[in-house]
């Protein structure tokens, strides 16, 4: 959104802005657009359907890329239930603040993190202040100004990708915010598992965003099957069919993850595993390179 537009709309709110919020609103979208100018690929990882291992693979992918040699930053979008950071080993971070903006804790494989766990104390929830009984809008409008605010003052500096984890379900306002907030989104990673009732919403979660004007890279199927810890044998988990779910949209299945015991364990203990020699770690690495390729042919057919 332009300066002009954005404030064309809010010079139609009947009320004296005394608060100078047409003026706040702006600058801050003015430094939205200049942290945004270094980053090179902007993705959202996004899953109608919570309880798919969204974050999870939001946080592989990541390691996926920095292990290639990406400078990654990302940016933990679920503002209630935020994870990354405890994937990461980062819970005892914080940003750090100072006169030019924030510097977000680096986790590993230099991966830059901003998430709302690192304003929060241990077991403690978000609680929003504000007139919520009065009009539930009100959140809404909290939750943008924060991703706004973490978009805006942390200083994210030069990146090849920025990956955003947004939250699961119902939080339908997410994916336009970041739409409006990085009008040049390169587009959206989607999660689900192989069962039928995941698939059936996340038809829906792929609808939705392309009615918003995001681009559906491809579609992850996250826990196709239990890898056995002490053979290494996969075996199915769900009844479905991903791969006829991604014909009748049109998008492409970008890999499958089997549930992995081991690979959850370290990453629920904050010790997440690098080896890039482990098989499910292979898995997210060759899906990373199909995103990457995918992105870069997107580059090309747009400069055609």
């Amino acid at each position: 959104m332009g300066d002009k537009n954005l404030t064309a709309i809010l010079s139609k709110l009947r009320y004296a802005d005394d608060a100078k919020v047409v003026e706040q609103i702006t600058d801050q979208m003015r430094k939205v657009q200049s942290r945004m100018a270094g980053i090179r690929r902007k993705l959202v990882v996004m899953s109608g359907k919570g309880g798919v291992g969204k974050s999870m693979t939001t946080v592989n992918l990541a390691l996926a890329f920095a292990r290639q040699g990406q400078r990654v930053g990302l940016l933990d979008v679920d503002l209630n239930g935020p994870c990354v950071p405890r994937m990461l080993g980062l819970s005892q971070r914080t940003l750090t603040i100072t006169p030019e903006g924030a510097l977000p804790p680096v986790g590993p494989l230099g991966i830059k993190v901003a998430s709302m766990d690192f304003f929060l104390g241990a077991a403690s929830p978000v609680r929003w202040k504000g007139p919520m009984d009065l009009s539930p809008v009100w959140l809404g409008l909290m939750e943008m100004n924060v991703i706004r605010e973490f978009l805006a003052d942390v200083i994210w500096g030069e990146l090849d990708y920025l990956l955003t984890d947004l939250p699961p379900g119902a939080a339908a306002d997410k994916p336009p915010v970041m739409a409006q907030f990085i009008p040049d989104l390169a587009g959206a990673i989607v999660v689900t598992t192989p069962s039928e009732m995941a698939s059936d919403v996340v038809q829906k979660s792929v609808t939705y965003a392309r009615d918003m004007g995001i681009e559906v890279l491809g579609i992850v199927e996250n826990m196709s099957q239990y890898r056995c810890p002490s053979c290494g044998a996969e075996h199915p988990l769900f009844e479905g069919n991903t791969d006829a779910m991604c014909g009748a949209l049109d998008v492409p299945l970008l890999g499958r993850i089997p549930f992995d015991r081991q690979l959850a364990r370290t990453f629920d203990k904050g010790e997440p595993l690098l080896d890039p020699t482990y098989p499910t770690i292979q898995r997210y690495d060759e899906i990373a390179q199909r995103v990457a390729a995918l992105v870069d042919l997107k580059n090309v057919l747009a400069q055609s």
